[in-house]
């Protein structure tokens, strides 16, 4: 009886595991030819200036800027290079608790939600296949239609952006 148990639980186990796995490589690419924010045929591209009211020490009550779902981030000095990945839509987010830029890279394909992005900033759009991203506003209004164009920089300032969609 014991023995059955067993291997009912380890089979429950098995099949969780397997679920969870799933739905991990079920999100599709935006239309993306390279997952990795960082392959070596990818484009160099460099962080704005800092922003002119950016405090040289972090202040106790800012907070980090963030992103629902989760996705890559890498922190970079004002004006410090980085590389955005072919298939990415690359933001720069200034994080006033490291004193620099947060880059999140957006691959695959969902809209996006984002909290604590305040200010200027920059994006750069380096997806593949004509994805085009859509930036919105707190109602679900387009702000910004912004085409696959190479990942040229473009400025924007974050203030009114409430979710991205990056295909």
């Amino acid at each position: 009886m014991r023995t059955a148990r067993a291997r009912r639980s380890v089979l429950g186990v098995l099949g969780a595991l397997i679920l969870a796995l799933a739905a991990v490589f079920a999100a599709g690419p935006a239309q993306a030819a390279s997952p990795s924010p960082g392959a070596a045929a990818d484009q160099r591209f460099f962080a704005p200036p800092a922003p002119s009211d950016a405090q040289a020490g972090a202040s106790l009550a800012a907070a980090s800027p963030g992103i629902s779902p989760a996705v890559n981030t890498q922190h970079v000095p004002a004006g410090g290079s980085f590389s955005c990945g072919n298939g990415n839509f690359c933001a720069a987010v200034w994080d006033p608790t490291t004193s620099d830029w947060k880059i999140f890279f957006l691959f695959a394909c969902q809209r996006y939600s984002v909290s604590n992005w305040l200010g200027g900033g920059a994006y750069y759009n380096q997806q593949t296949g004509n994805a085009t991203a859509s930036i919105y506003g707190q109602s679900g209004n387009v702000l910004v239609s912004a085409p696959a164009d190479g990942g040229i920089l473009h400025d924007i300032n974050w203030d009114a952006v409430w979710s991205i969609r990056n295909c």
